[in-house]
């Protein structure tokens, strides 16, 4: 009987604690959730902000095709520069595990005749656009322009090499990807956006 009025005298003291706290807590989340207006006390959320693409139409013929045509080398290019990021991560990874500077050197260039067999005949297939396009997107995914990778990779006179080579076509493996002040760039960040989420 005693533990009875014990347990009893517990509960009337902690009970209206537990009370209390939950209502100032709920009155936390409805000042959280109600602004005044006017006087008058009004429901208010904080909404995130969104983003919205599109598939952009034009008016003028010209400036439609030249959209259509970057929509179709995004689409072609953009797969191709994802699976360059993804044989650089796990280049990357495989030569922490490699002792010595001979076996990272003999794994590169297993790497580099690997990537040259595979994707030769589908970059032969690029047009001198989409080439470009692909040195882009490469800059956009790995944050680093294929001038710095292979400079990173293979050494500076490989690098400067194939810079030269770029340069015969009008290209530069120095080209950076900047979405926030070049327009076309701008226009590719929102394909890839579509891409992305199969609305295109």
């Amino acid at each position: 009987m005693k533990r009875v009025y014990i347990l009893l005298i517990v509960a009337l003291l902690v009970v209206p604690q537990m009370v209390s706290a939950d209502k100032s807590k709920q009155d936390k989340i409805n000042v959280a959730l109600s602004t005044v207006y006017k006087g008058d006390t009004i429901p208010s959320f904080d909404l995130y902000e969104v983003t919205i693409y599109g598939r952009r139409y034009y008016t003028n013929v010209r400036k439609q095709r030249k959209y259509d045509k970057l929509v179709h080398n995004v689409m072609k290019t953009y797969p191709l520069a994802k699976e360059v990021k993804a044989i650089l991560v796990e280049t990357y990874l495989y030569l922490q595990t490699l002792p010595t500077d001979e076996a990272k050197q003999k794994h590169i260039d297993q790497v580099e005749k690997g990537v040259w067999d595979q994707y030769l005949p589908e970059m032969k297939k690029l047009t001198l656009s989409q080439g470009k396009l692909l040195i882009k997107l490469i800059d956009r995914e790995c944050n680093q322009t294929g001038f710095e990778l292979i400079n990173a990779f293979m050494g500076g006179f490989k690098a400067n090499f194939y810079q030269v080579f770029a340069s015969l076509f009008g290209a530069t493996l120095k080209k950076e990807y900047d979405p926030q002040s070049i327009e076309e760039d701008a226009a590719i960040e929102e394909i890839i956006y579509l891409i992305d989420h199969d609305m295109l």
